[in-house]
C-alpha cells in the first residue's frame, strides 16, 4: 500500500473511532479500520485481564471461522498460551525498548522480514492460524497509559501476501491510533458517568433516575413488566448538620447511601439513587412486591442502625398493587412520595406499600388529588390532609404525640 494510501487508512481509522458512540462500536471501529488498512481478512481486538491472568476478546470482524462472535460473549484465552505478550512488554518494553508489532505464520517460521525472532515462537497462534484456515497474523500490542492494554490482531488467509516488516511498522502505528482512541472513549465514558452519578455517595443521581424510570414505565407499557419505585427520607439529617457539623452529615449520607445499595442488591438488576438532599430510591424491574417490601424492609432496619441520624421514612410505589394506571413516571412518583409521607406522618418502622388498602387507601387519595395552584412540584402535595397509619381523620386534626412532619430539604421537581 502506497504511503498516502496509508495515511488515509490511519485517518479513517481515527475517524471511525471517534465518531463511535459505545465501547461496542469503537472497538469494531478499531478492528475494522485496522483490517482495513493492512489488507487483512479478519481483525480482533482484544484486552489483557490482569487480574484473571487471560486476554479477553471483544470484537471479531471480517471472515468469522463459526466458532467466532462478532461480539464474544465468553471467548478468553489464558496468558500463559500468548506468552508473548506479558514477556516482550514486561522484559523488553517496561526496560526501554519501543513497543512493536510481529507476525506469526501458518508454517511455524518467521516471516521474512519480521521484526525479530519472536515471530513464530508462540505455537498457539499457529494452531489457531491452521485451525481457521488462515495463513498469517500480526499482532501488535496496544499501550495504554503506559500500560499493557491489550492487543490488536489482524489476519489473512491461505494463500495471501504473508505480512511483512513493513506490514508490522505499520500495524504498531495502527495500534497507537487505537489506544488513542480507546482513551477518548473511556475519556467519554468518565464523563458520562459523572453525569450520572452523585458525587457525595457515588449512587445514580436524579439524571439517571428519570432516564431509568422513563424506560421502565415503557417497559411497563409494551410488556406489562412489573415497575416498583422506593422513595426514602433520611430522617434526623439537619439536626446532625446543625449539632455536629456538615462533614458528620456528609458522613451520615455517605452511610446511608452504601446501605441503599446493599439492600438494593436483594433485587437484580435494581438502581440505587441519590434523588438530592436526604432523599434517596431505588428503581426495580420485575422483582414482586414482596421482594420489593422485604429489601425495603431490611433496609429500614440497617438505617435504624447507623451510629448517626433517625432511621428513614420508606415509601413504595408498584405497578402490581391495584393503584390505578401508572403511564408515567410523575405518577410513580407521586404514589411513592405519598406513601413514604405517611411512613413519615405515622413514623413507621417499615415502609408504606401505596395501594395496599385498597381503592379509598389514603396514600391514593392524596397522590391522585389535584395539584394547589401553581404546584407541580412532587413535595407540594404534603401537607395535605393525610390520616396516619392507623387513624381515620386528618392530619391536621391528629391526636397529640403524633407530630407534623419536618423535611430539610428542598423542592424537586418531575
Amino acid at each position: 500500500m502506497a504511503e498516502e494510501n496509508r495515511l488515509r487508512a490511519v485517518v479513517t481509522l481515527a475517524q471511525g473511532m471517534a465518531a463511535a458512540r459505545t465501547p461496542r462500536e469503537s472497538w469494531r471501529a478499531a478492528a475494522l479500520g485496522a483490517s482495513h488498512a493492512l489488507g487483512g481478512s479478519f481483525a480482533a481486538l482484544s484486552v489483557w485481564e490482569r487480574e484473571m491472568g487471560r486476554l479477553r476478546v471483544l470484537v471479531n470482524v471480517g471472515e468469522r471461522a463459526p466458532d467466532e462472535e462478532e461480539f464474544p460473549r465468553s471467548e478468553s484465552y489464558p496468558v500463559h498460551q500468548f506468552p508473548e505478550i506479558t514477556e516482550f512488554l514486561h522484559e523488553r518494553w517496561a526496560n526501554g525498548g519501543e513497543p512493536d508489532a510481529w507476525v506469526e505464520t501458518v508454517d511455524g517460521g518467521p516471516a521474512k522480514g519480521s521484526p525479530d525472532d519472536r515471530a513464530g515462537y508462540c505455537h498457539q497462534r499457529v494452531a489457531a492460524l491452521r485451525r481457521r484456515g488462515r495463513g498469517c497474523c500480526v499482532i501488535a500490542p496496544i499501550v495504554l497509559h503506559g500500560r499493557a492494554w491489550g492487543e490488536l490482531y489482524v489476519a489473512r488467509p491461505l494463500g495471501a501476501p504473508v505480512f511483512g516488516r513493513s506490514d508490522a511498522d505499520f500495524a504498531t502505528v495502527l495500534a497507537a491510533v487505537v489506544a488513542a482512541g480507546l482513551a477518548q472513549m473511556k475519556r467519554l465514558e468518565e464523563a458520562e458517568r459523572l453525569a450520572f452519578t452523585d458525587a457525595l455517595t457515588g449512587l445514580a443521581n436524579r439524571r439517571a433516575v428519570d432516564a431509568r424510570l422513563d424506560e421502565a414505565i415503557e417497559r411497563h407499557r409494551k410488556e406489562g413488566a412489573v415497575v416498583s419505585l422506593v422513595v426514602c427520607d433520611l430522617n434526623g439529617l439537619k439536626q446532625v448538620n446543625d449539632t455536629l457539623g456538615h462533614a458528620a452529615g456528609d458522613r451520615l449520607l455517605e452511610r446511608f447511601g452504601s446501605v441503599l445499595s446493599l439492600c438494593g442488591a436483594m433485587l437484580p438488576d435494581a438502581l440505587a439513587a441519590r434523588l438530592g438532599g436526604d432523599e434517596f430510591c431505588l428503581i426495580a424491574v420485575g422483582p414482586s412486591t414482596e421482594e420489593v417490601v422485604r429489601a425495603a424492609e431490611e433496609l429500614c432496619r440497617r438505617a435504624r442502625d447507623l451510629e448517626l441520624g433517625e432511621g428513614v421514612a420508606c415509601g413504595i410505589a408498584t405497578t402490581e398493587e391495584p393503584v390505578g394506571p401508572v403511564t408515567s413516571a410523575r405518577r410513580l412518583f407521586r404514589l411513592a412520595d405519598a406513601a413514604q409521607y405517611r411512613a413519615k406522618a405515622g413514623r413507621t418502622a417499615g415502609p408504606v406499600v401505596a395501594g395496599v388498602e385498597g381503592p379509598q387507601d389514603p396514600v391514593l387519595r392524596l397522590a391522585d388529588a389535584p395539584p394547589p395552584e401553581g404546584g407541580g412540584e412532587r413535595r407540594a402535595l404534603r401537607g395535605r390532609d393525610l390520616p396516619p397509619p392507623g387513624a381515620d381523620r386528618p392530619l391536621k386534626d391528629a391526636p397529640p404525640g403524633v407530630a407534623q412532619p419536618t423535611h430539610d430539604t428542598d423542592e424537586f421537581k418531575l
